[in-house]
């Protein structure tokens, strides 16, 4: 029986979360493999919106921070449990990127760059200059989720770094999901055909300017959870993960695992979440070694890492 793409993206990744603990040394590598997750799940969202839709975004960090800054202030001033902050965090996100995306995405090319990425240092600057609120640079912490002390109660008793891992998985798993199934959905289908030709899929009755819309509206809600379960796994989050540097990593991991699969994007987070623990030996070389690895990828596998690595696998094989 012959698997489709799509069940053997999700086979790959429930695999590779199911078995990878086996191989761990320390506990400590629960929080790497959980942060490589938060980062998959943000460049999912990457996927939908550049991969698909061909749309790029600079400032898709600002909305993680709307995420995270739900977990951390819904709770306190409103009484509001975490798990129902992480959506309350999403639906402000989907808001925004509706007002917002509504007219910059009638730009294109470097022009939407720029103005997606004034959006998230927009949202930067409230989170560091709103002291009275978010108290600044300084950051503010998070309360406890609580589930996985009902995970004890129910008898299954992990350790804070396993309970994140898993939970983290998970929604990355559900994640890739929702967006493969969108990929062969005719929606997907019109988002791919606009990517190819704006005039040729309004020749064919697309209605560009809504689906850029929806892309744009999905991806954000993508970057609001992934800020969500990092502000949840650490417990205290700063406006750094609302800065133009993350909104620039989250395009990097995207375009170095490849920007048009959801695999091979979840991929390059893996590698870039993974480099800079791997590169601490080189010290202060640790950026120059990761700005040398992304131009040699950009040079010699245009694709992506992981699209031109099996399509050279399956070269071969032929």
């Amino acid at each position: 029986m012959k698997i489709s793409p799509k069940t053997a993206t999700l086979l790959v990744l429930t695999a590779l979360v199911a078995i990878t603990p086996f191989f761990f040394p320390s506990g400590y590598y629960y929080r790497v493999g959980a942060l490589i997750f938060v980062n998959g799940l943000a460049v999912t969202g990457i996927v939908i919106l550049t991969g698909y839709a061909g749309q790029i975004s600079l400032g898709h960090a600002g909305f993680a921070g709307i995420g995270g800054y739900a977990c951390a202030l819904a709770p306190v001033h409103w009484g509001i449990h975490p798990a129902l902050a992480v959506v309350l965090g999403a639906a402000i996100s989907a808001g925004l990127a509706y007002l917002v995306g509504r007219p910059i995405l009638r730009l294109k090319g470097y022009y939407l760059g720029v103005a997606t990425l004034g959006f998230g240092i927009l949202v930067s600057m409230v989170l560091n200059n709103e002291r009275d609120l978010t108290r600044g640079p300084d950051g503010i912490e998070v309360p406890e989720l609580g589930l996985r002390a009902v995970l004890k109660d129910w008898g299954l008793n992990l350790s804070n770094g396993e309970f994140w891992y898993y939970f983290c998985g998970l929604f990355l798993i559900v994640g890739a999901w929702i967006a493969l199934n969108l990929h062969s959905s005719p929606a997907g289908r019109a988002l791919r055909a606009l990517h190819g030709s704006e005039v040729a899929a309004r020749t064919v009755g697309i209605d560009v300017p809504r689906m850029k819309l929806q892309a744009f509206v999905i991806s954000a809600v993508y970057a609001s959870v992934s800020g969500s379960l990092l502000a949840l796994q650490n417990k205290f989050i700063t406006p750094d993960v609302a800065g133009f540097m993350h909104s620039i990593e989250m395009v990097t991991m995207a375009v170095l695992g490849g920007v048009g699969s959801v695999l091979g994007a979840i991929f390059g987070a893996g590698i870039l979440t993974l480099l800079p623990q791997v590169l601490t030996v080189f010290a202060e070389y640790e950026q120059m070694v990761l700005g040398l690895v992304m131009v040699l990828v950009m040079i010699f596998l245009r694709e992506g890492l992981l699209p031109s690595i099996l399509r050279r696998l399956r070269g071969r094989g032929e």
